[in-house]
């Protein structure tokens, strides 16, 4: 519905006064100013019936001004509006003209017109009105600001008036949650996806878009960013999902249909619903009265695995989100290291970076602590040379392919224990968690109901008792929002075996490996930790450290932290 938005001047004529009607005096100087006769509709309301229609506001508050004798009347109308909020044309109008000293009544059908915030509401009628000796009628609910025996009543009208937005947000919020957590989906499928013609809520591969997700995903484990996997696609002249939906809608087509974007490919690859799963709550709102959506924290969202076709398995999703958060710096060079983006200094904790001489002598290329800084940093080199390396992990990955292949079930066991024990031990802290959330949210209650008995003592201020309020509400949706989560996840939590699988099929994927590639390095190591070299012997040795995706927290003899000495360097100066 569009919001629209009318103002008249419309002049009336004194009629006999009513026994109710305010003084003399006071009517002569109303007829000097603008009596504002205000009406607002939200959508919602709307839904309720012609009562409080549009139409029907004018003519009752025209009526009354008529009949009370009030003339100059202006009439302002926000027309699809809701009331939670004073961010309305028609409003913010007269409250300009309140400012300006021009206003001397303002009427409206009921309180709720007005607003249905309470504690802006009370500020308006009982502090900035009155400071511009602007008379505030509500006339179905009785309150006259001239009169002071109906602040009381205006004030548990109020709090009623705020309750009932709140109310239904509660109630709206409740049926998305449902929707939410029985496994439907939220949102419109994401490009890959379409929704099933036999049900709307399923969604199946899009044939054509399905394999270009996949590539995606596969261009990033071979080593390739956004920017890169933008330019291979456009190369290949695959279309932008832009371009695609114009094209089935036989809609105009952008400008440069193959022409990706470093954010669109971002986009694709954090989406987990490619794994198969559906993924709801991934934003929120902090109050009913905020429209701004905040990211959602990953668990307090929820997750159903299975519930559409897989373009990618859970073990690709994992790698390419541990590769996206330990991006790799652009080389200067031409060439990227092979293992660029997966080496941390023991000592600091930075990354080392790639660095190559001039002459591009493959011997040269090498590793450095991006906190060195030729010795202007805070940590030492920690100077490592990439054929070592490549040596190093090539050793590892064949030695680690063979362990398991000599014993999987073995493996299987090992692997399955420590996850038991892990899965035990977040079980529990979960438990704690639900119980002082549980326990802060009665808390929560009882200091809200103190709070509001202290400010309608006088003990309290408004504005303070405003902002501390808002404060404990948010609090309360948070918690609540947490309890649900946290209660979901303990019920449903099993055993997840995915990485195992993966790893297995790894071994079993690779079982010749004669030569390292980046598709191979992404798919086997999580990271690598380079200590500085001990030279106390007189002699130069350092120390590395491999993690391997899915098993870091398994013992596997054959991957103990291996040492490079001296002659491995060959002819290489002590660094």
């Amino acid at each position: 519905m569009t919001a629209t938005q009318k103002h008249d001047i419309i002049p009336i004529c004194t009629t006999v006064l009513s026994a109710d009607q305010p003084p003399k005096e006071d009517i002569m100087l109303d007829q000097q100013k603008i009596t504002i006769l205000y009406c607002r509709l939200s959508n919602e309301d709307a839904q309720e019936g012609e009562s409080n229609s549009i139409a029907n506001q004018r003519e009752y508050l025209t009526r009354y001004a008529r009949d009370h004798g009030y003339t100059n009347l202006k009439i302002l109308v926000d027309d699809g509006y809701t009331g939670t909020n004073f961010n309305r044309p028609g409003v913010q109008e007269g409250f300009e003209l309140v400012k300006q000293g021009l206003v001397g009544c303002w009427l409206v059908k009921d309180l709720s017109r007005f607003g249905r915030d309470y504690l802006t509401v009370g500020q308006y009628t009982d502090i900035i009105f009155p400071s511009y000796d602007v008379r505030f009628i509500a006339i179905n609910d009785g309150v006259d600001s001239n009169r002071g025996d109906s602040e009381g009543f205006a004030a548990i009208r109020n709090l009623f008036n705020e309750w009932y937005p709140r109310d239904t947000s509660k109630k709206v919020r409740v049926s998305l949650r449902q929707r939410g957590t029985s496994g439907k989906h939220m949102g419109k499928p994401p490009y890959g996806y379409r929704c099933d013609p036999e049900d709307k809520d399923h969604w199946i591969l899009d044939e054509e878009a399905a394999p270009v997700v996949k590539l995606i995903f596969d261009l990033c484990i071979d080593g390739k960013g956004p920017e890169q996997i933008a330019r291979i696609l456009e190369e290949k002249q695959i279309m932008t999902a832009k371009a695609l939906y114009a094209k089935r809608k036989k809609k105009p087509m952008p400008e440069r249909p193959y022409h990706w974007g470093n954010q669109s490919i971002a986009g694709i690859l954090e989406r987990q619903e490619y794994t198969g799963c559906t993924c709801n709550f991934k934003t929120y709102s902090k109050s009913y009265k905020l429209k701004k959506r905040i990211p959602n924290e990953p668990e307090n969202m929820f997750y159903l695995p299975d519930t559409q076709e897989a373009i990618v398995s859970q073990a690709q999703f994992d790698r390419v989100q541990e590769l996206r958060k330990n991006k790799r710096r652009p080389a200067k060079a031409e060439r990227q290291g092979l293992f660029s983006g997966l080496l941390f200094c023991a000592d600091c904790g930075g990354k080392l970076h790639f660095a190559t001489s001039k002459s591009f002598e493959g011997k040269q290329d090498h590793y450095v602590c991006n906190n060195y800084k030729s010795n202007r940093g805070t940590c030492t080199a920690h100077y490592i040379r990439e054929d070592v390396l490549r040596e190093i992990v090539l050793e590892r990955i064949r030695a680690v392919n063979e362990y398991i292949r000599s014993d999987v079930d073995g493996f299987q066991e090992e692997w399955l224990q420590c996850r038991r024990t892990d899965q035990e031990r977040s079980i529990r802290d979960d438990k704690k968690k639900l119980e002082q959330a549980k326990k802060r949210l009665a808390d929560l209650d009882v200091i809200i109901a103190r709070l509001y008995e202290d400010y309608v003592l006088g003990n309290l201020n408004q504005d303070r008792y405003r902002k501390m309020s808002a404060d404990y509400e948010a609090e309360q949706e948070r918690l609540k929002l947490e309890i649900e989560v946290i209660e979901e996840w303990v019920e449903q939590r099993e055993e997840m075996n995915d990485g195992l699988d993966a790893f297995i099929a790894l071994t079993q994927k690779y079982v010749d490996v004669e030569e390292l590639t980046q598709t191979i390095v992404n798919e086997y190591i999580k990271k690598i930790i380079v200590y500085a070299p001990d030279k106390s012997s007189g002699k130069r040795k350092q120390k590395v450290k491999i993690f391997f995706n899915f098993v870091d927290d398994v013992d596997i003899p054959v991957i103990s932290e291996p040492i490079i000495t001296q002659t491995t360097y060959e002819h290489r100066k002590t660094a």
